[in-house]
């Protein structure tokens, strides 16, 4: 049977099953009528078009153009990126356990997972990837060399490794392993009573390790109170979200609710296990990167007036994806239902348009809610936290030293002239000493920065030049300019607080892997102190639980 044929007899078997009724929708017609159009469009293209066409592309390009009128979560999944896709449901995957980063030509290890293969086989943070497999990996990327280390568990890779510290190239032979990235990232105690867990994701399982991480805390000491540490949480799996909220309210509790244009995208969600915190208290910290799960969790334990939020307003995405099969291992991943809090708000920030574009919520539109204490709660625009606090600020200069790589490349020169020694991860910082050869690494390169400011006098001296006002104002421009200290010597004072923070992060990732980076930062940061202030005045902590209101914006 050759092409032609085939592809005209699926299309007629795909008005039959319309016709039949098999698929019912509302427009059968229509939709059959088009579907037949595109396998028709597709099979005059693979067969008449001049130059020969990839009909995996053309499958790509035209899910592409389906989807791009709907939300940005709506997507179509080929076989080849449903590893990817799992990966991000699971947390598991088949490889070495580690990052990896681009370094010139060459990509380095960036960071190796605790008890990983890589982590057993002696590979460290800047250890340069000669080959894999024999093959030359120098002009490699990082997609090149990722795709090469990840596979089926108990398969072998060989890598010719060249060592940061020593020199030393040497080669190793790592069995690959399904690796499992933890969803609770770090757990400990952050003053006496308090414990603080940091929950990066809701991927499956992630029940039992926060389950697991509250049980170590109680082995640990008293535990009085505890922090949840949402931000940059985006999300995952809702009903990791239902187990988790288990641990926190009573057994039957409803947490969220569904609902869609059908009966099978619409339902309940109630916690079914017996709570094991069930009066501890609780404070949560969001950000504008807390999504999806993470906002069920905060949004339900603040609905039940069982926690106190901290931070600034989550993400807002109270839509819920499904996955459906097309067949050939290829899925499409769509948008089947919002969801809704206790309260019976859904905090869906933005609204997609029947041609895609995203529009805010307006204020006209924004409902009031009440919380279990009748405290006022809004929809239309992610939770907002009981206690709003300002954003840590990042400047972009130290934004730029990191993505220039010149963090990193101070840290592998400070590890190798330090890897003998030891650390306290809590208490490490740099020396004075050890501030003054960054400052001459970064003297050395050319550091492509210009400030907001500066940019925004160009701009005025370029606006004033056109209207013929620069002559008369050229003396204020050059006593603007003179004032604006925004050359690197200058930066790297200025910024001086938020580099060193980003300098002792990466050093101390190299020593006690991320649990040490993350136990590093938690008594400079700011919003962890002001939850511990907050749990340590109890009347404070009840009258926000009994009486505030949020703000509506």
């Amino acid at each position: 049977m050759n092409r032609s044929v085939k592809y005209s007899l699926i299309g007629l078997f795909l008005v039959a099953l319309f016709a039949t009724g098999i698929f019912a929708t509302r427009n059968d017609f229509g939709l059959g009528r088009n579907m037949e159009i595109v396998v028709n469009l597709m099979r005059e293209l693979s067969v008449g078009y001049v130059d020969e066409v990839s009909p995996d592309e053309m499958m790509k390009s035209a899910a592409k153009g389906i989807t791009q009128t709907l939300d940005p979560y709506t997507t179509y999944l080929p076989e080849e990126e449903m590893k990817d896709f799992a990966t991000m449901t699971t947390g598991k995957y088949g490889g070495i356990g580690s990052l990896i980063r681009q370094d010139s030509n060459y990509v380095r290890i960036a960071e190796p997972y605790k008890g990983s293969p890589a982590d057993r086989a002696g590979l460290q943070i800047g250890d340069k990837i000669l080959s894999i497999d024999g093959e030359n990996a120098e002009g490699f990327t990082v997609e090149d060399v990722s795709s090469r280390l990840r596979g089926e568990p108990n398969t072998t890779v060989r890598l010719t490794i060249q060592s940061l510290v020593s020199g030393e190239v040497s080669e190793k032979k790592l069995r690959r392993e399904r690796i499992s990235i933890p969803s609770i990232s770090y757990a400990g105690y952050v003053a006496e009573g308090v414990g603080y867990i940091r929950h990066a994701d809701f991927t499956e399982g992630c029940y039992e390790e926060m389950r697991a991480a509250i049980e170590r805390l109680q082995k640990q000491g008293e535990l009085k109170s505890l922090i949840l540490d949402y931000r940059n949480n985006g999300g995952g799996v809702m009903q990791s979200a239902v187990k988790v909220l288990s641990l926190f309210l009573p057994k039957g509790s409803l947490v969220v609710e569904t609902k869609g244009r059908t009966s099978r995208e619409s339902d309940l969600y109630r916690t079914e296990y017996e709570p094991l915190l069930p009066n501890t208290p609780l404070t949560v910290l969001i950000n504008g990167n807390s999504a999806s799960a993470a906002e069920i969790v905060a949004g339900a334990l603040q609905d039940n007036d069982r926690a106190v939020l901290l931070g600034q307003r989550s993400f807002g995405k109270g839509l819920v994806q499904s996955t459906r099969a097309l067949g050939y291992n290829s899925y499409v991943k769509m948008t089947t239902a919002k969801y809704y809090i206790p309260s019976g708000r859904c905090i869906q920030a933005v609204r997609y348009s029947s041609d895609g574009r995203a529009e805010s919520m307006p204020d006209s539109l924004v409902g009031e809610f009440r919380t279990v204490a009748g405290r006022k709660v809004y929809d239309g625009g992610g939770i907002m936290p009981d206690v709003k606090l300002k954003p840590k600020y990042v400047s972009s200069f130290a934004a730029t030293l990191y993505l220039l790589g010149v963090i990193d490349d101070f840290g592998d020169d400070y590890f190798k002239r330090h890897h003998t020694q030891t650390i306290s991860p809590r208490t490490f910082c740099i020396s004075d000493a050890d501030y003054e050869d960054f400052k001459q690494m970064v003297a050395e390169r050319n550091i492509p920065y210009q400030s907001e400011s500066r940019k925004a006098l160009e701009r005025l001296r370029s606006a004033l030049k056109s209207e013929r006002y620069d002559e008369g104002m050229a003396e204020a421009l050059k006593s603007i300019e003179q004032r604006l200290k925004d050359d690197k010597a200058s930066n790297l004072e200025t910024f001086r607080k938020e580099i060193t923070d980003a300098i002792n992060a990466d050093i101390v990732l190299r020593f006690a892997y991320s649990e040490g980076m993350i136990e590093n930062s938690l008594d400079n940061d700011r919003e962890i102190q002001q939850a511990i202030k907050l749990l340590d005045n109890k009347v404070e902590y009840e009258r926000i639980l009994r009486e505030q209101d949020t703000q509506r914006k």
